[in-house]
């Protein structure tokens, strides 16, 4: 099942030449997790125990203005520690970029097993 989220671009995620900046590309993938986390799995992942720990960013178009950006996520993968997402961010209809990352739930020591809430709504999203 694809999640979906829609980000309003700002003004001031343009550079100089009226494009979003690249970095912003990583802030607009980071507000679509927490949205997944927040309404699928009911947790704010700023609470959360959990780390980035891949991030893979592929620019297919520019975005020039201001508007907005679908996201959409699918789960790719649930491991023991770790969750993989992939994403779409499209603009105007238009693919602009595709991505994925890999988040890693951390307690004291290192990675631990993903929480029972968590895998069992990562596990329903990548079945579908």
């Amino acid at each position: 099942m694809t999640f979906e989220t829609t980000i309003t671009v700002r003004y001031r995620d343009l550079d100089p030449m009226g494009h979003v900046n690249n970095a912003v590309y990583a802030t607009y993938l980071e507000t679509a997790r927490t949205a997944f986390f927040r309404e699928e799995v009911g947790i704010d992942l700023a609470s959360a125990d959990a780390a980035l720990a891949t991030l893979d960013i592929q620019f297919r178009a520019p975005i020039e203005h201001t508007g907005e950006v679908d996201v959409r996520i699918d789960v790719a993968d649930v491991g023991d520690t770790s969750l993989t997402f992939a994403y779409e961010l499209h603009a105007d209809g238009e693919l602009v970029a595709e991505a994925e990352t890999v988040m890693v739930a951390m307690g004291p020591d290192g990675p631990v097993p993903l929480p029972d809430r968590v895998r069992a709504v990562a596990e329903r999203h990548a079945a579908e």
